[in-house]
């Protein structure tokens, strides 16, 4: 029963935090907005550049449009910064409370990043999906359309993989954190962050585009699992005994990058200083 209670105010938290997110439609609204015309405009780009040159890769139209939308409609589940509300208590000293919790600081700093991005995303991934699904063949775009899941497998392998990116970008989050309370500042974090993984995540260029070498050595690192991996499962890209591999490879890195997480947040509280006390 005691072990019940703990997760009870993790998931309390969590909830509470995405119940928060939820109230900011406006903001949701006019981020959709922007998506919708960024994620034309990658298309554009993008689709140009492999009808170019097609014979330089196998993945296709029918590939790129769902890779590109999936990525607009899921792209708040990115970790693009640390959590603006842990950054903020850091640096006023207010993270004092969170240590006189009767909760495991890591835990407590996960379930919040992960009630945040789902709260965020939850509100603009219908109306994206909806819009590429469904409004955009009525236009008469189909091809740039969002197709449905090349199949059953396809789909619980993209489920399992987009849990799996959410694992991975919370704790690449809380690692940010930790690395907080040594530097009270969040702007390198939040600077150094997109600027590495948005490339390496494929959510600029589709890593299938890039040399093979490249696609190699990314493919091995925690950054494909945050978009690139799920998305080519969806499509179909990536299938099989590649696509199985694929999602080990992501459950490492979680389980990985929370261990390390766990760490530097320890290792921060041990060390870190309450308005210079």
């Amino acid at each position: 029963m005691a072990a019940v209670l703990p997760l009870r105010g993790y998931a309390a938290l969590a909830g509470a935090r995405l119940r928060a997110m939820l109230q900011y439609r406006a903001a949701a609204l006019a981020a959709l907005t922007t998506q919708i015309f960024w994620g034309l405009l990658r298309l554009m780009i993008l689709d140009g550049f492999y009808r170019g040159a097609p014979q330089a890769s196998d993945f296709g139209t029918e590939h790129l449009a769902s890779y590109v939308w999936l990525g607009q409609a899921l792209f708040a589940l990115f970790p693009h910064a640390v959590d603006p509300v842990v950054a903020e208590r850091v640096r006023s000293g207010a993270v004092a409370h969170d240590l006189l919790r009767p909760l495991d600081l890591y835990a407590h700093w996960a379930a919040g990043v992960a009630g945040w991005r789902v709260g965020m995303t939850a509100l603009r991934v219908v109306p994206m999906v909806l819009i590429a699904a469904v409004a955009l063949p009525l236009l008469g775009v189909r091809e740039w359309s969002l197709a449905p899941p090349a199949g059953a497998a396809a789909a619980f392998g993209f489920a399992a993989g987009i849990t799996l990116g959410l694992l991975i970008g919370t704790a690449f989050t809380v690692v940010g954190q930790g690395l907080l309370l040594r530097t009270v500042s969040a702007a390198g974090w939040n600077t150094l962050m997109p600027a590495v993984a948005w490339f390496c995540s494929g959510l600029l260029v589709p890593l299938p585009y890039l040399p093979d070498r490249v696609q190699a050595v990314l493919a091995l690192l925690p950054f494909a699992g945050l978009m690139d991996t799920p998305f080519r499962i969806y499509t179909g890209h990536l299938a099989g005994a590649a696509a199985a591999q694929a999602l080990l490879v992501q459950a490492a890195w979680a389980v990985a990058l929370v261990v390390i997480g766990r760490r530097l947040v320890a290792a921060g509280v041990r060390r870190v200083v309450i308005q210079g006390g």
